[in-house]
């Protein structure tokens, strides 16, 4: 059963797993989740919002992922995995030396790719007999997907890692006689790769079953657009603009702004979205229903390009070149709604949204998005101030791609500083609470914050810098940082701002900064 996501009013806290404490340098599916959601429970949370769940290349970006549909094997718990006789503690005993507070994605991605080959040999010749038929199963069950994946994931491997837009030609057009021979010859690399995915699906199929127990909902993520080199573009290339050699012939980016001079070039494949709606958007519902089944609530990252989307030529430099173009509108999500009844999902609207944007979001009831950080303009009619939202909103003192609160504070220009201290009436001693308490105060039915924010840490803590292509994604938190002395923080506001139903805690003399 899902957990409840009727609440009128709930708080919670943006944390990646690869950002959970753990024994093997990234953040896992391990103890640390549950003693986090217990942790949650405790601070009167009853919403975790995650990235993207998928496999990670290049960049180690979870908005660039080799599958839709697939989990990330970096996030299975190795330690787990030796109660089921496939790992023993003598297997750790070579481990490198990982550093605590950030992810070094190249030595973790060695190592566990090393000790999940090894789980899968044991596997293989007999061990954890009580999984076997469950994987045969799993295997049965998400056909649909899987295939493509495992056999996508084998042959990057054959060809060292290389865009299949690379390989023969037979493979790059999946001629099927060349299909077939490529699964012969890679059958047990195959398997491997379908094993990682039933240990994935088993172990986080776990962590919401606690979720719900605890009364907290989890907000899942998708990106709107897929990266090229992907199994999803390489299965169903008829769906995407791209030449007869697989590339790309327009991409996916945003126009010029205030942000950036020459707009943001994301080289995204686009869809052609008249094929998909000559099967009722068979693929889109495919990929909800996946996500659906692993999250109680979907953050639909850039919701504006369902409206309109920036089209740029394959060739351009920059983001400059390009034309809007229209998107699917209203009558792919009736065609959505319809198959699912309940949508549940939340319109990321931020950068500049156009009145059809907002009647889009609008017609179909889903809340969108707002950012403390980006209300401080000195303009008390922008968007962003708490007294200008409506309830059907979700509130962040900052996400995944700003800056910490208190990194954005101390950097921001000294009249947004002045103005924010003003709005908030505080002194910007300890703006991050300052701001999570605005938010909490709110008329938005849902108040979300970064975890950095909790912790009120600096820029050292960020999680994402757009546009730059390496060095995202690494920070973890803390083994010692999830104290019972700020869930007890977390937890008061919670209850006072109705965000929970239950008694404050008791407490001599403590009080919110």
């Amino acid at each position: 059963m899902k957990a409840d996501t009727t609440s009128r009013r709930v708080g919670g806290i943006l944390l990646h797993p690869t950002s959970l404490p753990g024994p093997d340098g990234i953040g896992d599916l391990g103890d640390a989740v549950f003693y986090w959601l217990d942790w949650l429970h405790e601070a009167g949370c009853q919403a975790w919002q995650v990235l993207p769940l998928g496999p990670t290349g290049y960049g180690d970006s979870p908005y660039q992922s080799f599958s839709a549909m697939a989990g990330n094997p970096m996030l299975i718990s190795l330690r787990k995995l030796i109660s089921e006789g496939l790992l023993s503690s003598e297997d750790f005993y070579d481990q490198p030396d990982f550093a605590d507070h950030q992810v070094d994605f190249g030595e973790v991605i060695q190592y566990k790719n090393w000790l999940l080959n090894l789980a899968w040999q044991r596997f293989r010749s007999g061990v954890a007999e009580n999984l076997h038929e469950e994987f045969t199963r799993f295997c049965e069950d998400q056909v649909g997907w899987l295939d493509d994946y495992a056999l996508f994931m084998a042959l990057k491997a054959h060809h060292e890692g290389k865009a299949w837009t690379a390989w023969d030609p037979e493979l790059r057009q999946r001629h099927p006689d060349r299909m077939k021979r490529a699964k012969d010859e890679l059958k047990e690399l195959i398997e491997d790769h379908r094993f990682r995915q039933f240990l994935f699906f088993q172990q986080w199929n776990e962590v919401v079953s606690r979720a719900h127990e605890l009364e907290i909902q989890i907000i899942g993520d998708v990106p709107i657009f897929l990266a090229h080199d992907s199994c999803d573009v390489w299965a169903h290339q008829d769906l995407f603009f791209l030449d007869e050699g697989g590339s790309p012939t327009v991409v996916a980016g945003v126009p010029p702004d205030y942000f950036s001079a020459t707009g943001q070039l994301w080289g995204n494949p686009l869809y052609r979205w008249e094929r998909l709606r000559s099967d009722d958007y068979l693929w889109w519902k495919n990929r909800l229903e996946a996500i659906f089944n692993r999250v109680d609530v979907v953050r639909l990252d850039h919701f504006r390009g369902f409206e309109a989307y920036w089209e740029i030529p394959a060739s351009a430099p920059t983001a400059e070149t390009g034309r809007w173009v229209k998107g699917p509108g209203s009558r792919f999500f009736s065609s959505v709604k319809n198959h699912f009844d309940v949508l549940p999902l939340i319109a990321e609207d931020l950068g500049v949204i156009t009145p059809e944007v907002e009647e889009l979001r609008d017609s179909f009831g889903f809340p969108g998005m707002k950012v403390l950080q980006f209300a401080f303009d000195e303009d008390p009619d922008n968007d962003f101030l708490p007294h200008n939202f409506s309830k059907n909103c979700v509130v962040y003192t900052g996400t995944h791609d700003n800056d910490t609160t208190r990194g954005w504070y101390e950097t921001a220009p000294e009249a947004a500083q002045d103005f924010c201290r003003r709005y908030l009436a505080r002194g910007g001693e300890h703006i991050a609470w300052e701001m999570i308490r605005a938010a909490w105060a709110s008329v938005a039915e849902m108040a979300i914050a970064p975890l950095q924010d909790f912790l009120e840490l600096g820029s050292e803590a960020r999680m994402n810098f757009p546009g730059r292509e390496q060095g995202n994604w690494a920070w973890r938190d803390r083994d010692d940082a999830l104290s019972s002395g700020l869930a007890d923080r977390v937890r008061e506001l919670n209850v006072i701002y109705g965000r929970v139903d239950r008694e404050l805690p008791e407490r001599e003399g403590e009080t919110l900064r």
